[in-house]
């Protein structure tokens, strides 16, 4: 299981990359990168899978920083679709919110015990 955990811990990590870098590359001609939805389910889908993972090998899940930390995701996803479909109205303030909910979100794995 622990194999499992980490393969799909990995593949988060490079989901919110992915959105991350997509975000941030595309600031000076601002629209939606190519992969960023698709970076965005990738994560979103690697999590939840991770937390349900956590609780079948009956370790201790604080269920309020997965709420917060899902909510956060299902924001980014939201607006990675909603930009992808609408890429003329993208701005740059869009993506700097798109890259400040992403780095939110690492930062409330990392720093949230």
């Amino acid at each position: 299981m622990d194999i499992l955990s980490g393969i799909f811990l990995v593949i988060h990590m490079i989901g919110w990359a992915i959105v991350l870098g997509g975000a941030l590359t595309s600031m000076r001609e601002p629209r939606i990168a190519k992969g960023v939805t698709h970076g965005a389910l990738t994560a979103l889908v690697a999590g939840i899978l991770l937390v349900g993972l956590a609780e079948m090998s009956g370790g201790d899940v604080n269920n309020i920083k997965i709420a917060v930390k899902l909510v956060v995701a299902l924001v980014i996803t939201a607006m990675a679709f909603w930009g992808d479909k609408n890429q003329e109205r993208v701005t740059r303030g869009f993506l700097g919110g798109l890259a400040g909910l992403t780095v939110l979100n690492i930062a409330v794995a990392v720093l949230w015990r």
